[in-house]
């Protein structure tokens, strides 16, 4: 039976490392700083911009929101961005999607100083990522990465297999996994024979958004399994992509679906913030 990876448990550790590092800047009159533009009224992100809010008063940041109609013009987004680019007690700038279509938002968060980029969405920080000198991860990759290491399970020399090849998850969470020395397969709705690929998999991350999607019979036997998916099952319950109650016997850690990967998704936000503010004031 798998052990439970407790994001929840991860993700308050590591708070409480932000808390006392925000602490000793704080000594020194720094501050760190996040500002959130929201764009239109989409109810999950008005929950997710609350959620950063509150993370922020909890770890002593400073935060700014921005609530900006729908109808927004891209020049006028824009020049938010320039103007928070140009303050100095504002250290990252996040723009919530999704964002209404006639808005395009590769185009207006690249915008957005590389510096202060702490989704680490920005071609900048995506090329630095590539080739392993960067500042900022992209929040959820990075989180998993903690999970993992939570469990004592060393990447180095495992077989790892990513399910899902998005920009925001799949494609650095594999050159995450590349980097910490794992042999490394992306997996995708294209991909012939999966199950006899995800079974060779030591390391296993589902992202394809896809309810109950990895069964038992896709799973190596002692493997790690991490469930990115947030989907809702035929009832409207929250799950994964992983069938959690047959994969469970199988695996030999797990993450549940929620409380796993979840919680640790704005922490990494928080630790990409913190870094910002200390590369910015020169520590």
């Amino acid at each position: 039976m798998a052990q439970i990876i407790s994001g929840k448990e991860v993700s308050a550790g590591i708070r409480a490392q932000i808390r006392r590092q925000t602490q000793e800047l704080a000594a020194a009159g720094i501050t760190p700083g996040l500002a959130v533009i929201l764009v239109g009224d989409d109810s999950a992100s008005k929950v997710y911009v609350a959620n950063k809010k509150k993370a922020c008063e909890e770890v002593g940041f400073y935060s700014e929101e921005y609530i900006r109609p729908a109808d927004e013009t891209e020049s006028e987004l824009v020049d938010l961005i320039e103007s928070l680019n140009s303050r100095r007690d504002i250290n990252g700038i996040l723009l919530q999607s999704p964002i209404p279509p006639h808005l395009d938002y590769k185009k207006i968060s690249e915008h957005i100083s590389p510096l202060k980029d702490v989704d680490a969405f920005h071609p900048y920080n995506v090329g630095r990522i590539m080739i392993g000198d960067y500042d900022f991860l992209p929040c959820t990759p990075a989180g998993i990465m903690e999970l993992i290491a939570s469990t004592g399970v060393s990447v180095a020399g495992k077989r790892c297999v990513v399910i899902g090849r998005s920009n925001i998850v799949g494609k650095p969470m594999a050159m995450l996994l590349l980097h910490a020395d794992g042999t490394v397969t992306i997996c995708h709705s294209k991909t012939v024979g999966l199950a006899d690929i995800t079974k060779q998999a030591d390391i296993l991350v589902s992202a394809v958004g896809r309810a109950g999607f990895v069964t038992a019979d896709m799973v190596k036997p002692g493997a790690v399994v991490i469930d990115v998916g947030m989907n809702r099952d035929g009832n409207g319950k929250l799950c994964g992509d992983v069938d959690f109650e047959t994969v469970q016997p199988v695996a030999g850690y797990i993450t549940p679906v929620p409380g796993g990967v979840g919680p640790m998704t704005i922490t990494m936000l928080l630790k990409n913030t913190l870094r910002a503010a200390q590369i910015q004031n020169g520590l």
